[in-house]
């Protein structure tokens, strides 16, 4: 077993606190630090079933990229997330969730967007430095796709077409469509992120961008086998897994 308090501190290393974003919510959210932890589920979101999973294999900790809550004014099981919380609880497992923090870092869920996208030179763009832009082998857009889609096991792409190949590459996982004039500054071609609006499809095509929308789960769920390999490789004695429950929410028809 090891210390909760350690495998804390293992995880700010690669995700120091300080780098949350002023609205964020991290770190150990549910717990005590003198817990002894002997299993490890590691997922990108606390769901329910994600913490059914955490039942079954004996998990004393989840590791999340989001937040459990952000504003809590009570737990009660009047709505969804105090009931996870009660869930979380009452089950005996403890919750720490690295988000923003876990976006920004060097070797967090962009630099790794940007390693499985076969983005090279991958550096920090955006007012935030969130996101990360680079090179990729001159392509057309299909064919960049395809390799998105595959790599990222999307469901689906939405995406704008403007007439150009794909040779710089932008990327920033999760919501990202407020930073595509970021990108085009940054002199991408080419945009990958999620959650994008109807009026930024618009403006990536008149701006001649090419935007893929990759789906908020895929382009960060990326990260999960590197927190769970982070925590394997540093405490061997504890039995780590990726949720195999959480899958991508949204389904197309």
């Amino acid at each position: 077993m090891a210390k909760l308090s350690d495998l804390y501190g293992r995880i700010a290393e690669l995700a120091p606190v300080e780098l949350k974003l002023g609205f964020d919510n991290v770190g150990l959210l549910v717990g005590s630090w003198e817990d002894e932890v002997d299993r490890v589920l590691c997922a990108l979101d606390i769901t329910e079933e994600v913490i059914e999973e955490g039942k079954r294999l004996g998990a004393d900790l989840l590791v999340s990229h989001h937040p459990l809550f952000f504003e809590l004014k009570n737990v009660t099981d009047s709505d969804t997330t105090g009931s996870r919380v009660l869930h979380l609880a009452r089950a005996g497992m403890s919750a720490i969730c690295m988000h923003t923090n876990l976006d920004i870092a060097p070797g967090g869920v962009n630099d790794v967007l940007a390693g499985v996208l076969g983005i090279s030179d991958a550096a920090p763009f955006g007012a935030e430095r969130c996101g990360r832009v680079g090179w990729v082998e001159e392509q057309s857009l299909p064919d960049f796709m395809g390799r998105v889609k595959a790599a990222l096991n999307a469901g689906g792409l939405r995406y704008v077409d403007a007439g150009r190949p794909v040779h710089r590459v932008a990327v920033l996982g999760g919501a990202g469509g407020n930073d595509m004039t970021d990108a085009l500054e940054a002199g991408a071609d080419t945009y990958v992120t999620a959650d994008v609006k109807h009026h930024q499809f618009i403006d990536a095509r008149e701006l001649g961008l090419n935007l893929i929308d990759a789906g908020h789960f895929s382009t960060e769920n990326v990260v999960v086998p590197v927190l769970a390999e982070l925590i394997a490789s540093s405490f061997p004695e504890v039995e780590v897994s990726v949720s195999r429950a959480h899958v991508q929410p949204e389904r197309f028809f």
